[in-house]
């Protein structure tokens, strides 16, 4: 990720060897032990693990261009990993991941769903539905989380009111996906915003002017359908208003601008509080909670080291210029940039079903791609995030959509028909495109 680029290096296609080998052993036996040798109760695209993948994609980079010698390669890899938008992100990212645990653990998600339904009448279940996953992704910077907390209530709302239990899930699904994408503590935000130096509340508004008319067309027409549908009845579980006040605050803080770290440390503080007040947690769970949390961010510390690694040889090899040369001799615009960034996001995405390591991937391209074709690096940095959020919402082999069909016991491909949200936020994004001069 350095800041220019070097005129020495010449287009090399090997240099992409490294990824392509990835692609090989994350994305072919992930198929193969998803749908063609299935085991039950196990989800095929975690038998191989993302980091062992990338492992051996190291190897294979530290193996090519035999003229530089094993210790400048270690230099170059250094370099990369101590890029200060790394550093930033993996020190965001312990943060996050504390963050996730405490509030977590001290029952500020499923209290805030249920405040939230609460107030909802029982015919509007559905866009509500998608209302709640909306506010909830955005609060706790995690698609995965939210469906995890909202698709049994949805399974709830649509056994008690008659509905179709794949619409129900199916709209959390693209609410999940538009809070994840937006959230200053989505991971996929922060990747974004950090790999092209570019401040999150920038990012945000340009992000917002793709996701917003999307998300507004998807709750019209589910309103629509709400008003010309039976209602249902929903039997919605108690809730602590004080349990969960912090959410509201941390949405506050990160719409108004205020430093990442600082909403994270205080929705720390306030998570912990009130997880005492109302006695769901002890001081030994706070610390607990706090180190799981941690913990679960590991692989994705450990995934953003090994690719800025691994992109820092393939660049220093000529295979970030075999790609840009590709795309110089395809697109002759500001717009052709754009969609050649868009593009690769979504590749990237769809071949290791993880949208922050499809950022970090395509991150060093985008922005030497930004810079070629003087792209705003907060378009850059956004379209970084919302293609891989569209991606990963739709892929039926993604997290997501696996999560949220064994909830509701359907089919991930039976999720898909409903996912209307990223299949309109993908229209948006390709019309600001097309708009572009």
């Amino acid at each position: 990720m350095s800041e220019m680029r070097d005129p020495a290096v010449k287009e090399n296609p090997k240099g992409l060897l490294p990824i392509f080998l990835f692609l090989v052993l994350y994305l072919g036996n992930g198929i193969y032990f998803e749908y063609i040798h299935r085991s039950e109760g196990q989800m095929g695209f975690y038998v191989v693990s993302v980091v062992l993948a990338f492992s051996i994609a190291l190897i294979a980079a530290f193996l090519q261009n035999r003229r530089v010698g094993f210790e400048e390669k270690i230099r170059i890899c250094a370099a990369g990993i101590g890029d200060e938008n790394i550093v930033i992100m993996l020190f965001i990212f312990l943060a996050a991941g504390a963050f996730g645990g405490i509030a977590s653990a001290a029952g500020g998600a499923s209290s805030t769903a249920n405040l939230l339904l609460s107030i909802i009448p029982g015919r509007f279940a559905v866009p509500g539905l998608f209302l709640i996953a909306c506010l909830i992704s955005m609060a706790m910077g995690t698609s995965v989380g939210t469906i995890t907390v909202i698709a049994p209530i949805a399974c709830e709302a649509a056994r008690s009111g008659g509905l179709s239990t794949a619409l129900c899930v199916g709209v959390v699904v693209g609410g999940a996906m538009f809070g994840d994408n937006l959230s200053f503590i989505s991971d996929t935000t922060i990747a974004a915003t950090k790999t092209q130096g570019v401040e999150m509340k920038d990012k945000f508004q340009t992000n917002l002017r793709v996701a917003l008319p999307a998300a507004a067309l998807t709750f019209a027409g589910l309103i629509l359908y709400a008003v010309f549908s039976k209602g249902t009845q929903m039997d919605v579980p108690e809730y602590s208003l004080l349990q969960a006040i912090p959410y509201f605050i941390v949405l506050i803080l990160s719409v108004l601008g205020v430093h990442v770290f600082v909403v994270l440390l205080s929705g720390i503080v306030m998570f912990a509080a009130a997880g005492a007040a109302t006695g769901a947690l002890t001081y030994a769970q706070a610390l607990s909670s706090m180190g799981n949390g941690i913990a679960g961010m590991f692989e994705t510390m450990i995934v953003t080291i090994l690719v800025a690694s691994i992109a820092a040889l393939m660049k220093a090899n000529g295979g970030f210029e075999a790609i840009l040369g590709l795309i110089r001799r395809k697109a002759d615009s500001r717009r052709g940039g754009m969609l050649g960034i868009a593009l690769l996001t979504s590749f990237m995405d769809i071949a290791t079903a993880n949208n922050t390591v499809a950022i970090v991937i395509a991150a060093p391209i985008a922005r030497d791609i930004s810079r070629e074709y003087g792209v705003d690096p907060k378009m850059t940095a956004s379209l970084l995030d919302t293609c891989s959020c569209i991606a990963q919402g739709i892929i039926p082999y993604g997290a997501q959509l696996l999560i949220a069909s064994g909830i509701a016991g359907v089919t991930s491909m039976g999720l898909i028909p409903y996912l209307f949200y990223p299949f309109l936020l993908m229209i948006c994004v390709l019309i600001s495109i097309l708009r572009t001069r």
